[in-house]
C-alpha cells in the first residue's frame, strides 16, 4: 500500500485501486497496525479514478508528515563512517566516528520539526556558511506512538560536511536548519518487514547533466531498524509517532559540493522517488 498526503485529502493506493481517505493525518497513521487499519478503511472509502488520483498527487501533494518530529541516525553504514572520518581528518576528530560505529549505542540526533520538512518536488536548502554540502539518501521509518515501525518512506538528510568536519560538536548546525530535510513522496505500508535487499539509488543533476549516480542496499546497514527505533523511544515519548532517518551509504566524492538549482533524485524500490531542487535562503528570509 502507498499512502499520499495531499491538500485535498489522503489517497490510499492499494493494488490497482485508489481511495480517498478524509481522516486527520495524525490519527490516520498513528495506529497499532496501520496496514490492517487502512485495509479496513478502504472497504467504505470513496473510490477515485486513475485520472483523479493522478491529478491530486501531481498537483496537490504534501510531505507525508503531520505533527511528527523527524530524527536521524548517523554512522550506521561503513561508508558513512569512512566519510565522516575523511571530513574530520585534518582536525584530529576522526576517531570518534570509528568509536560510535563500533559502539552498542547508536548515534541519534534531532533533525527537523514538520514545518522545516520539504516534500517531493519542493526545494531543500544548503547553508551559505558551509563550503561543502551534500544530500544523504536514506530509508525513513514512520514509528507509531508505541514505538513500532508502521511504514517506510524516502528521506534526504541534507548535511553541511565542512561544518561537522570542523568539529563534531557543530553537528546540530551542520544538520538542523531551514529546509534541511525532505521526506516523501508517500508512506509505503506493508505487513511484512522491509526487504534488506531493497536498493537506494541517488542521482544528482546540474543544468541537466548528471553529476552523480550511485546505489546501495539496506543489508549493508550495521544496525537493525528495530534496534534504532528501540533506542529512540527508550527515553522519549511521541504523541503522534515520529519519523526516523536510518543513515546513508551513498556518499558523493569528496571533491563534490551541491550548488543552487542542482536537482537531487532519490529512489527506493517499492516506495518511489523523492526529487528536490537545491536552494539557498536569501538575506530577507534570514532576518
Amino acid at each position: 500500500m502507498h499512502l499520499y498526503k495531499t491538500s485535498k485529502g489522503n489517497i490510499l493506493k492499494s493494488g490497482n485501486q485508489s481511495y480517498l481517505l478524509t481522516e486527520d493525518w495524525d490519527i490516520l497513521i498513528n495506529q497499532k497496525n496501520l496496514y490492517y487499519h487502512l485495509e479496513s478503511l478502504s472497504a467504505n472509502a470513496d473510490i477515485l479514478s486513475e485520472e483523479q488520483s493522478r491529478d491530486l498527487i501531481n498537483n496537490y501533494l504534501l510531505p507525508p508528515i503531520g505533527n511528527q518530529e523527524v530524527w536521524a541516525a548517523g554512522v550506521t553504514y561503513l561508508r558513512s563512517r569512512d566519510a565522516r572520518m575523511e571530513e574530520s581528518e585534518d582536525t584530529g576528530n576522526a576517531d570518534c566516528y570509528q568509536k560510535v560505529y563500533e559502539a552498542e549505542r547508536p548515534e541519534l540526533f534531532f533533525k527537523a520539526l514538520p514545518h522545516r520538512v520539504a516534500g517531493h518536488n519542493q526545494s531543500v536548502n544548503i547553508r551559505r556558511d558551509s563550503t561543502w554540502n551534500v544530500p544523504e539518501p536514506e530509508l525513513a521509518l514512520y514509528i507509531n506512538s508505541n514505538g513500532n515501525i508502521q511504514a517506510y518512506t524516502i528521506g534526504n538528510d541534507m548535511s553541511s560536511r565542512s561544518i561537522e568536519g570542523e568539529n563534531p560538536l557543530y553537528l546540530p548546525q551542520a544538520k538542523v536548519y531551514e529546509r534541511s530535510a525532505a521526506i516523501g513522496p508517500c508512506l509505503f505500508i506493508t505487513n511484512e518487514p522491509v526487504n534488506l535487499d531493497t536498493t537506494i539509488h541517488m542521482n544528482i543533476f546540474r543544468n541537466g547533466v548528471e553529476m552523480f549516480n550511485d546505489a546501495t542496499t539496506l543489508h549493508k546497514m550495521k544496525r537493525t531498524l528495530n534496534e534504532l527505533a528501540k533506542y529512540l523511544f527508550s527515553e522519549l515519548e511521541f504523541e503522534h509517532g515520529c519519523f526516523l532517518l536510518t543513515g546513508t551509504c551513498v556518499v558523493p566524492p569528496n571533491d563534490f559540493t551541491l550548488q543552487e538549482n542542482d536537482v537531487v533524485s532519490i529512489s527506493i524500490v517499492g516506495i518511489g522517488t523523492l526529487t528536490n531542487t537545491i536552494a539557498v535562503r536569501n538575506k530577507e528570509e534570514s532576518r
